[in-house]
């Protein structure tokens, strides 16, 4: 099983690619690929919207430390 903190980690991970993604998008060198990255952003951006709606703000946070 995933800890919160992983988790929170691995989605920033994927949310930095979009910028990237954004930068191939306006390149006019690509031709049919853009296609591609379209599709990607399109995937990207459903994916996060599934993930806020399973983990609303705030939800997923560490534990609190009970020591």
């Amino acid at each position: 099983m995933i800890d919160a903190q992983s988790l929170k980690d691995r989605i920033e991970r994927v949310e930095s690619k979009r910028a990237m993604l954004l930068r191939l998008q306006a390149d006019p060198t690509l031709g049919t690929l853009s296609l591609d990255v379209e599709q990607a952003l399109i995937e990207m951006d459903d994916l996060m919207a599934e993930f806020r709606r399973t983990f609303p703000l705030g939800v997923v946070t560490p534990p609190p430390n009970l020591e």
